[in-house]
């Protein structure tokens, strides 16, 4: 399993997230309450972005349709989305956010 680093802590504010594209993939990296999660920052629904979503609780509300997905586990929150986010397993290295690949 090959570590890819995506950014570092201090890049990401605690309740928000940020966008990185790296290695062919579109990513959102979401920090809630000091802990690091990613999924993919492209809505599984349409063409909505993740990262630029609304953060409530453990939930990431969508932009483009307003459903929402839980940012730990990916599984839909709310309609109208109906396909779960891919989650990717964070490995931290220091002060580096990363993602097995």
């Amino acid at each position: 399993m090959k570590t890819i680093p995506l950014c570092k802590t201090s890049d990401v504010d605690e309740g928000t997230a940020i966008k990185v594209e790296t290695e062919g993939l579109s990513l959102a990296v979401f920090n809630l309450n000091g802990a690091f999660y990613v999924l993919d920052d492209l809505c599984s629904h349409g063409p909505g972005s993740l990262s630029e979503g609304y953060i409530t609780g453990e939930n990431i509300e969508c932009d483009f349709h307003n459903g929402a997905f839980n940012i730990k586990t990916g599984e839909v929150a709310e309609p109208p989305c109906l396909v779960p986010q891919k989650t990717y397993k964070v490995v931290m290295d220091g002060d580096t956010v990363g993602v097995e690949a």
